[in-house]
């Protein structure tokens, strides 16, 4: 058969001559075998080179030669945080996050360790570390994370009572949780890391449980929140109380001051005056008598000065005047 019919174009039938097809087989050929000769990896992948169904190495990011149809490529994504979430759904990711409780309570209904029931609703991160292991050491490796994560959360949940899975206990339960979690992984040789464990919510189960809760929690709100004012309050009028303490003292040491001084003057007057007296004792008493007199009658304005038996009077209001005026003429 030295020619090929193809499809006739109008009324005229189309040969292609064995030469021909032969040539665009063997191109089809080679374009076929070069595109399955390379394989590209993201820079957020490794990808898993098998040979023969085996495994034979890890390629980074980047364009690879690998033999055709003999050698498969599996790409993992080993540069991105995955995350995994228990008890609710994230159905739109984004700026505003929309999430869907749903209904999971086989996730998120605990006991605690006091015999209480919780509903608590949790997220966690992890990143691939180890391609070859995620790939072939674990067959279903979503519900292996969630089984080993699942069981932590609810043991961690169960060592502590519901006040302190609510209240102070949500960070230790993450980082153990993640330590925990990373230990079991490993053991299984799952090839992850988990990076964050986060709480997202905890309430009591609906109905009047949940009710005694929130009223709980409300009177705890309003207790630090007195507690807040009365601070406040004690931090704005004890500095006005120390402020005005410091200004008494002040004042009383500036006053004791003022009479440690003037009792020194009047020391130093008098041991002057005791000098001045030794040294001539009649013109000593004279001026201190006249200094005596001066002290006691010179701020009257209408003083008499009579004798013991009232009978001579002393005109002492005229020589006052005088000496206001000027002195006794």
């Amino acid at each position: 058969m030295s020619e090929f019919d193809v499809t006739p174009r109008g009324n005229k039938p189309v040969t292609l001559k064995p030469k021909v097809f032969l040539i665009a087989v063997i191109v089809i050929a080679i374009i076929i075998l070069v595109s399955s000769s390379f394989y590209v990896v993201d820079q957020t992948e490794e990808a898993v080179v098998l040979l023969f169904g085996k495994f034979n190495r890890v390629s980074s990011p980047g364009l690879h030669f690998k033999l055709p149809w003999i050698e498969k490529n599996y790409n993992v994504p080993t540069q991105i945080v995955q995350n995994m979430s228990f008890g609710f759904r994230t159905e739109q990711a984004g700026i505003n996050t929309v999430y869907s409780r749903g209904d999971y309570p086989e996730e998120s209904i605990m006991l605690t360790g006091d015999l209480n029931i919780v509903d608590v609703e949790w997220i966690i991160q992890y990143r691939i570390v180890d391609p070859k292991a995620w790939l072939f050491h674990v067959e279903n490796r979503t519900k292996t994370i969630r089984d080993i994560s699942q069981s932590i959360v609810n043991l961690l949940v169960g060592d502590r009572g519901i006040l302190d899975v609510i209240g102070q206990e949500r960070i230790n339960i993450e980082i153990q949780g993640q330590d925990m979690m990373n230990e079991l992984f490993s053991e299984y040789g799952l090839g992850i890391t988990v990076t964050t464990v986060k709480l997202r919510n905890i309430v009591p189960p609906a109905g009047e449980v949940q009710d005694a809760f929130e009223d709980v929690n409300k009177a705890i709100q309003d207790i630090n929140r007195l507690i807040n004012e009365g601070q406040e309050q004690y931090n704005r009028e004890i500095p006005k109380a120390q402020g005005q303490s410091a200004g008494i003292i002040n004042e009383a040491q500036g006053y004791a001051a003022e009479r440690v001084n003037e009792a020194e003057g009047d020391v130093a007057r008098f041991l002057a005056v005791l000098k001045a007296y030794r040294t001539n004792e009649d013109i000593t008493k004279t001026r201190l008598y006249i200094e005596m007199i001066e002290d006691v009658f010179g701020s009257g304005s209408a003083t008499d000065l009579i004798d013991k038996n009232l009978e001579n009077f002393i005109p002492l209001k005229t020589f006052q005047n005088q000496a206001q005026q000027g002195g006794v003429q």
